[in-house]
């Protein structure tokens, strides 16, 4: 089972979002058969079955073996995934595309920004996993407090000038067998813990 699997098929994503069927995904963490999940979840099993049949077809859940009960024999199904991210390929050209965003500094952008990472790194990731070799990425994750604007803005100035820096260091256009990568910065205020409220940077 993957961590995460990131949908590219409009119709696997159609059928990923759907209300019942998104919770049998969540259910089927662990292998079940139809008549636990619909005593999980309150529906006939042979709607569970319907909707099963579905996540079969997408490949959003595999069988998972069988099992004997009650002089039947019940097929187990698991999810592929432990979670899912429709990647916004699945819109087609409707995406969001940094390209079409005039605003750098808009959310917007930073959002078009976020959907490519998704994207592009889903479908390499897939390509990764289909050649069984592991897709080399980096990831910085942390939180920092301004403690007023004009803080922010001279973190701003020095995070950029370090980034120009360390760029033009290791940059190299020429290199034989070189190959291009991506760097992101992002940040935006973190939003409360507490739901229905958020945070506003000063």
């Amino acid at each position: 089972m993957l961590d995460v699997e990131v949908i590219e098929d409009p119709a696997a994503a159609v059928v990923a979002l759907d209300p019942v069927r998104s919770r049998l995904l969540s259910e089927l963490a662990e292998p079940a058969s139809a008549a636990n999940l619909a005593e999980r979840v309150g529906l006939a099993r042979q709607k569970i079955n319907y909707h099963l049949r579905a996540l079969e077809e997408h490949r959003l859940v595999q069988a998972a073996g069988e099992r004997k009960w009650g002089g039947l024999t019940e097929r187990l199904f698991v999810a592929t995934a432990s979670a899912y991210v429709v990647s916004p390929g699945a819109l087609g050209p409707a995406a969001a595309d940094p390209r079409r965003t005039v605003d750098r500094i808009s959310a917007s952008y930073l959002i078009a920004l976020a959907a490519r990472v998704v994207r592009e790194v889903g479908g390499l990731w897939r390509r990764a996993l289909g050649a069984q070799k592991r897709l080399a990425t980096l990831s910085v994750d942390t939180e920092i407090r301004f403690a007023s604007p004009a803080e922010r803005a001279a973190f701003t100035a020095d995070l950029s000038k370090a980034i120009t820096e360390l760029v033009a260091r290791y940059h190299d256009a020429t290199a034989p067998g070189g190959r291009d990568h991506r760097l992101l910065v992002m940040a935006y205020p973190k939003p409360n813990d507490e739901p229905g409220e958020e945070k506003t940077c000063p």
